[in-house]
C-alpha cells in the first residue's frame, strides 16, 4: 500500500484519541458502579472476585487472538468488532446481577477493572499509534494515556449523577442500570473507527515479521511485565474501590471522587513521564517513579482512618503510572520496527496472561492474612519487579530513542 501522508497520520491519531477518550469515560463510570452494585446485591468477596477475574481473563484470552489474527484480518475490522462487543457486554452488566452471567460476559474481553486498561482494544490502538514518527511517539503514548486517566476519572465522577438524581425523584433507575452508557459509547466509537484510514493497517505486504534481533530481550521484558501484572492483579481499581468499602464503610459519592481524583493524578502524570522520559531515559522514568509508588501501596492498609489512607492510594497513583507511556515507548524503541506488532502483541499479552491470576491469589490472601493482605503482597512483589528490571535492562541501548533525541529536542518531547 502506499506510504501515509502526515495529515492522513494525524487525522488517525486524533480519533484513536477520541475514541480512548470515550471508553475510558465508561469505563471510569463502570469501575465504581459496578463493585458497588455487587456489594449492594451482598456478593461475596469471593464472587466479586470471579467477576473481576473474569474480565482480566477475557482480555488475555482476546489480546492472544488480536495478536495471532489481528493483521490478518485488519486492524480496523478488529476494532470495530471489539468495540462493538464491549456495547453488547455493558447491557448484560446494566441488566444482569447473576454473578455467573457477569463472569461470562467478561470473559470478552471487552469490560475492564480499571479506565486505562482493555485487552484487545488497548493492543490494536497501540499498534495503530506505533505509525506515529518516532521523534514524537512518546509524546503521543503520554497523551494518549493522559486522556484515558482523565476521562475515566471524569467517568467515575459521573457516578455522582444518577445518585443526586435519586435524593429529588427516588424512583430514578440505580446506579446499574446507568452501564447503559456502555452500548452508546460503543455505538459512537464504531463509527469514528470505520472512519479511520487504511494507515492504520500494517504496511509492508505478506506475512507480519515474528522476532528476530530483539527476541531475547523481549522474552526477558515480558517475562518482568507478567510479574508486574500478576502482582498488580492483587489491587485492581474495582477491588481497592471495594475493599475502601468493606473496610472503612467509604460511601459510593467518596469512592467516585477518590477515583476521580486518582484519574486526574494519572493524567498529569503521563504527560511529566513523557518530558521525564525524554530527560532521564525511559527505563530510569520506569524504575524510579514506579518503586515508590510500589512501597506507598504496601502502606495503604496500614493507615488508620479513612483520610490517611485516602492520602496514600492519591500518593501512589501520582507516581505508580508514570511508568505506562514510558513502558509502551520502550517497547516500541527496543525492537526494528518490523518487529513493533509482535513485539506490543507479546509484551501485553504476558501482561494479560498473567494479571488475571492476581485477584484469585489476592482472594486466598484475604482470606489467610485479612482483608489488607494483598496490598502489601502486590507492593513488594512488584519493587522486586522495578530491582530486577533496572539490573537486567540498564546496559541495553535504544538507539531509536536516541536518534530520536538528537533530532528532536528534548524540551519538545
Amino acid at each position: 500500500m502506499s506510504t501515509a501522508t502526515e495529515p492522513e497520520v494525524e487525522r488517525d491519531l486524533h480519533k484513536l484519541l477520541a475514541i480512548q477518550a470515550l471508553r475510558a469515560f465508561a469505563y471510569g463510570f463502570g469501575t465504581v458502579v459496578i463493585p458497588t452494585t455487587l456489594e449492594a446485591r451482598g456478593v461475596s468477596t469471593f464472587g466479586a472476585d470471579l467477576v473481576f477475574s473474569a474480565m482480566l481473563a477475557g482480555m488475555a484470552i482476546a489480546a492472544i487472538t488480536v495478536g495471532l489474527v489481528g493483521d490478518r484480518l485488519g486492524r480496523r475490522r478488529c476494532y470495530a468488532g471489539f468495540l462493538a462487543i464491549m456495547g453488547l457486554a455493558g447491557s448484560v452488566f446494566a441488566i444482569s446481577g447473576n454473578v455467573a452471567v457477569l463472569a461470562l460476559v467478561a470473559l470478552t474481553g471487552t469490560m475492564s477493572t480499571d479506565a486505562n486498561e482493555s485487552g484487545p482494544i488497548t493492543s490494536l490502538e497501540q499498534a495503530m499509534i506505533g505509525q506515529a514518527p518516532s521523534s514524537t511517539r512518546l509524546r503521543v503514548f503520554g497523551r494518549y494515556n493522559a486522556i484515558a486517566y482523565l476521562a475515566g476519572a471524569l467517568g467515575a465522577l459521573a457516578v455522582r449523577g444518577p445518585a443526586f438524581a435519586r435524593e429529588l425523584f427516588p424512583s430514578f433507575p440505580p446506579d446499574q442500570r446507568w452501564l447503559i452508557v456502555f452500548p452508546i459509547v460503543a455505538l459512537v466509537c464504531v463509527r469514528l473507527a470505520a472512519r479511520l484510514s487504511p494507515a492504520v493497517e500494517r504496511r509492508s505486504a505478506g506475512r507480519a515479521r515474528t522476532l528476530v534481533r530483539s527476541r531475547h530481550n523481549v522474552l526477558k521484558l515480558s517475562s518482568l511485565f507478567a510479574m508486574d501484572s500478576f502482582a498488580g492483579g492483587f489491587v485492581v481499581m474495582t477491588f481497592i474501590v471495594f475493599w475502601f468499602e468493606r473496610r472503612f464503610g467509604a460511601t459510593v459519592t467518596t469512592m467516585s471522587v477518590v477515583v476521580f481524583g486518582a484519574g486526574l493524578l494519572q493524567a498529569v502524570s503521563s504527560v511529566v513521564a513523557a518530558r521525564f522520559g525524554a530527560r532521564i531515559g525511559l527505563l530510569n522514568t520506569m524504575v524510579f517513579t514506579h518503586l515508590p509508588s510500589n512501597l506507598l501501596l504496601a502502606l495503604v492498609p496500614l493507615m488508620p482512618t479513612l483520610p490517611l489512607a485516602i492520602a496514600v492510594v492519591l500518593l501512589r497513583f501520582a507516581l505508580s503510572q508514570m511508568d505506562v507511556p514510558t513502558r509502551q515507548a520502550y517497547v516500541a524503541a527496543m525492537v526494528d520496527p518490523e518487529e513493533r506488532t509482535a513485539a506490543a502483541a507479546f509484551t501485553n499479552t504476558a501482561r494479560y496472561v498473567s494479571r488475571p491470576f492476581g485477584p484469585g491469589v489476592g482472594a486466598g490472601l484475604t482470606s489467610g492474612l485479612g482483608i489488607g493482605a494483598p496490598f502489601v503482597a502486590a507492593g513488594a512483589l512488584k519493587a522486586l519487579y522495578d530491582l530486577l528490571l533496572w539490573k537486567v535492562f540498564r546496559k541495553v541501548e535504544l538507539p531509536e530513542f536516541r536518534d530520536a533525541l538528537t533530532k528532536s529536542p528534548p524540551r519538545n518531547a
